[in-house]
């Protein structure tokens, strides 16, 4: 097995490798996108209106798909993206104003929290709850634990958490809904049903029964989340106890990934389903018990780019980490691509690229966010010269989007680049500026 400080140091050009670019090359297509930001990040500035009873940030651009809308993690994604953008231009009125909106958002969300303190997923200015479904039903899905995520990148970005004390106490009964109907004996949360869970259509997820599937976006989200409320926690002067248990649920979280996730066999992280149900005792009553079932999930084999959470939230261990990441990065082309990283490895049955917008598609295409959490867990191990390949390919899909079609997009061909949804797309795309 190779080690991460051996694999991460070593410059030697990985398999598949299309060449890094030139210095000025790579200088001019930052370059382009830093000038595209700029003149686009302050349109996703939105007023005050409606039910949004404060300026709030939209994750495309006027008049194009979703621009009505006020997402969860796009949101937060967002958000850290147009922190990035004011930070490389120097712009701190435009920090400011950033800061401001991405307060607003919060704002806006919590305002409409529910009794139990669940979340809605997308809201309207007209319609709190625009996803057409009840939030506030716990057999539904609520909004992905971002929120203090969210809050943490503002905090960090203004040099100032004090503005979020009113609403801490909200996010506690945010993450308590979660562990409410969500958590199971296994450790894990699961999922309510398969609908808006992010990457849309994840196999591991989508079309399974209610409350089954442990997914690893699900759960590294939530993991940083608390990880998030802690900082928070320690920065507003909460009480040590409180702080303490924060810690220990943290802990007790990223044991379970490492515990139930992992998988020596394959040597990577699996979404596993927890419908393990023992039922001899229901079914054949008349024969004395034997075995005890030793397990409590079972890995759904299906190799999505979710595996590398774990590495991106800091919870693999490095020889997880460095037994992944050369089996399953730089061996070969399952996941690793032209063009970033494939959303499900090619090798799986129900790999596609084809366009949907109902749900998105995320079995094969390349997006931004996606390849970010890559590029993040990369580098959070080491892994440096593959960290870097994976910025070099993102800048390159992005400014080259530009130069073709005038625009970005939501989502890519992994091997040709070729935009597949939604012009006008700025959302998480706005992360490829911590890669310049």
């Amino acid at each position: 097995m190779m080690s991460a400080l051996a694999l991460g140091a070593s410059q030697a050009a990985p398999p598949l490798a299309q060449g890094r670019p030139s210095v000025p090359a790579r200088g001019a297509d930052a370059q382009a996108l830093v000038t595209y930001f700029q003149e686009n990040g302050p349109k996703l500035m939105r007023a005050k209106q409606g039910l949004f009873a404060y300026p709030s940030i939209a994750p495309t651009l006027p008049s194009t798909e979703y621009s009505a809308d006020l997402w969860d993690w796009d949101t937060m994604w967002t958000t850290r993206g147009l922190f990035r953008l004011a930070e490389v231009t120097g712009d701190d009125a435009f920090r400011d104003l950033v800061a401001e909106h991405a307060r607003g958002s919060l704002f806006n969300f919590f305002d409409h929290q529910s009794p139990e303190g669940r979340l809605p997923i997308i809201m309207q200015s007209t319609d709190p709850d625009a996803n057409r479904f009840p939030f506030n039903q716990p057999e539904r899905n609520q909004a992905k634990p971002v929120m203090a995520q969210m809050a943490l990148v503002i905090a960090d970005a203004t040099g100032d958490a004090g503005w979020f004390a009113p609403l801490y106490d909200r996010l506690v009964r945010f993450h308590q809904s979660w562990l409410a109907h969500n958590m199971t004996d296994a450790g894990l949360l699961v999922w309510s049903n398969d609908v808006a869970i992010g990457n849309d259509n994840d196999p591991t997820t989508f079309c399974r029964p209610p409350f089954s599937s442990a997914n690893l976006l699900l759960n590294c989200l939530y993991h940083q989340d608390l990880q998030a409320r802690l900082t928070l926690a320690e920065r507003l002067s909460r009480p040590a106890a409180e702080q303490a248990e924060l810690a220990s649920q943290i802990s007790a979280l990223g044991d379970a990934i490492r515990r139930e996730c992992w998988d020596p066999r394959d040597e990577f992280f699996y979404t596993v389903d927890i419908q393990v149900v023992d039922r001899r005792a229901e079914l054949i009553t008349n024969v004395p018990q034997g075995m005890a079932t030793s397990w409590r999930t079972l890995p759904l084999r299906l190799q999505v780019f979710t595996g590398f959470l774990p590495m991106w939230c800091g919870v693999a261990t490095s020889e997880q980490a460095a037994a992944m990441v050369a089996r399953n990065w730089a061996a070969d082309d399952r996941l690793r691509a032209n063009h970033g990283v494939r959303t499900l490895s090619d090798r799986e049955t129900m790999y596609s690229l084809e366009f949907t917008s109902n749900p998105s598609n995320w079995l094969g295409p390349v997006w931004v966010v996606s390849n970010y959490f890559v590029w993040r867990a990369l580098k959070a191990y080491g892994f440096t010269a593959l960290a870097d390949e994976m910025a070099d390919k993102t800048i390159r899909l992005l400014a080259g989007s530009l130069r073709t079609d005038g625009s970005l997009n939501e989502y890519y061909h992994p091997d040709t680049g070729q935009p597949l949804s939604h012009k006008g797309f700025m959302n998480w795309n706005l992360l490829v500026l911590e890669m310049i």
